[in-house]
């Protein structure tokens, strides 16, 4: 006497759930050009590391004899994994049954997997497609009622999907349509991924039609729409490469917010001086440059990692190392408007400093702001609004911050490159240019009785340029002490390791004291 016939019913059982929708809804996904969610799992974890929970969950068929005759499995496959040796906590929703929606879910098994990753302090990859058990019109006949949205013993499974953005890195990757809960799931997130042939959206094209406007899934939520928005951080061509950047993007960070960043072994040396950048910046203050060289030559080759590319594009954010310590790096992007701060760029300042905050990461700020972006659209978007809010994240930012000012350092914006009513690093590069606001322009207002009253007046305007920009010079400012340092600019990689060798054991671990983990 064993238990083989109860142990050959729980393989007859896992056999059907791995089935998913069964044959013709496995073949149209695949045929579709998408990976089932199981094959989704396989790609994307360690090989044989995935221990599923609650596989056999689902819509059971017994015959007149109590018999097992068929089960549809719920629509949600999630369980612990491992990712490059790390235990990581994976959820994926499985569009062959019922599209995903919650007609076929169980909505314990995504509760639990944000419970398990919040409680165990575990990194979680959300692995979306469809509305990500938010249900379907359908649901109120399959109910028999229609759902209070956060009605009574709803709202859990939100507080928890919220929680860990404060708690655990949360990664979201869109393969297919995402829409309803599943859009905001996938918003809920510290970095999102979508393939250029999903889409992403509150309500799909037949919602939206109502509205009059006729649209398709591209032309209401693709990639090209969701990463220029910021609801999307990076649109990639395949399947596989949205896992690879969702490892990469792990790598760089720890497990919790109790825990610090992991240190590799870096081969680069903390030495190193790139000529390159004596000619990085042109002496002519009205030609543009490329930033991204420069971030390149002062981090540890081939560790910068941009993210949100597309959006807020005067600045660049990202994650890079730094003789192998992590760090989150700014950057300005003269290419865009000068690399003046529009409130797109502004909100993604927020985002990443409140990111840096949140999991003890040094910031490194490649600073060239001629300010806030002037002009009726930049009113029209508020931005001194969105700039006095990412002057309050800066502010009240406590990782450590160091800060190369490459070029401009205008108004306001110029003035937030570090925290505030604390030490932070800074340097400056001979070709720093700094001021309340730049001389174009206010040349012309400031001095104009006498530009009017001289017999060549843009010959004194020339002459008023030139006077005052020698009074520009960075060497001036350190005089007085208004600045620390004016650099060699290929010393600034060994300075940068030097701060980051500085800041490692000042970083602070674990959330606020006044912080709510627990419903």
């Amino acid at each position: 006497m064993n238990w083989k016939p109860e142990l050959d019913d729980l393989a007859r059982r896992e056999a059907f759930a791995r089935e998913m929708g069964g044959v013709d809804k496995v073949k149209r996904q695949r045929d579709q050009g998408r990976l089932t969610v199981r094959e989704r799992i396989d790609k994307l974890v360690d090989q044989n590391s995935f221990h599923e929970v609650g596989a056999i969950s689902g819509i059971a068929e017994y015959d007149e004899s109590n018999e097992l005759k068929h089960l549809t499995p719920a629509n949600c496959v999630f369980g612990r994994a491992r990712v490059d040796g790390r235990t990581v906590v994976v959820v994926g929703d499985d569009f062959t049954v019922r599209g995903g929606s919650a007609d076929a879910s169980i909505s314990a098994k995504p509760l639990m997997a944000e419970e398990m990753a919040h409680d165990f302090r575990l990194p979680i990859i959300r692995v979306i497609e469809g509305s990500g058990g938010g249900g379907s019109v359908k649901t109120i006949e399959t109910r028999g009622a229609a759902n209070l949205p956060g009605g009574v013993g709803g709202t859990r499974s939100y507080w928890f999907t919220l929680a860990n953005l404060a708690q655990v890195p949360v990664v979201g990757l869109g393969l297919g349509s995402v829409a309803g809960l599943g859009a905001a799931r996938l918003a809920a997130t510290h970095y999102s991924v979508m393939t250029k042939s999903s889409a992403m959206f509150v309500a799909g094209p037949p919602v939206v039609k109502r509205l009059g406007q006729d649209l398709t899934k591209q032309e209401l939520g693709g990639a090209d729409i969701q990463t220029r928005a910021g609801g999307i951080d990076q649109a990639v061509d395949t399947e596989e490469e949205a896992f690879d950047y969702a490892r990469r993007f792990l790598s760089y960070l720890p497990s919790s917010v109790y825990d610090l960043p992991p240190t590799i072994p870096c081969t680069d040396d903390p030495e190193r001086a790139e000529e390159s950048l004596m000619k990085a910046v042109p002496r002519n203050r009205r030609q543009v440059y490329k930033m991204r060289p420069i971030i390149e030559a002062v981090v540890d080759k081939g560790s910068f990692f941009e993210v949100a590319a597309n959006f807020g594009r005067p600045v660049i954010t990202g994650l890079a190392r730094i003789e192998g310590r992590a760090v989150l790096l700014l950057a300005s992007d003269p290419f865009h408007y000068g690399g003046s701060w529009t409130s797109d760029a502004c909100q993604k300042v927020v985002r990443w400093v409140d990111f840096a905050e949140t999991f003890h990461l040094p910031v490194v700020y490649l600073m060239d702001c001629p300010g806030f972006m002037i002009g009726l659209e930049a009113e029209k978007s508020a931005t001194i609004r969105h700039g006095v809010r990412a002057m309050a994240a800066v502010n009240q930012s406590t990782v450590p911050w160091c800060t190369i000012i490459i070029r401009n350092a205008f108004g306001v914006a110029g003035v937030v490159h570090q925290p505030a009513n604390r030490f932070s690093m800074r340097y400056a590069w001979p070709s720093a240019y700094w001021g309340s606001l730049p001389l174009e322009g206010g040349i012309e207002a400031a001095y104009r009785a006498e530009i009017d009253a001289a017999e060549d007046p843009a010959a004194k305007l020339r002459e008023i340029e030139d006077r005052l920009n020698k009074l520009r010079s960075p060497f001036r400012s350190a005089e007085k002490f208004w600045v620390e340092e004016v650099i060699d600019p290929r010393k600034t990689r060994s300075l940068l390791c030097e701060f980051a060798r500085l800041a490692e054991p000042i970083r602070k671990v674990g959330p606020p004291s006044n912080m709510s983990t627990r419903p």
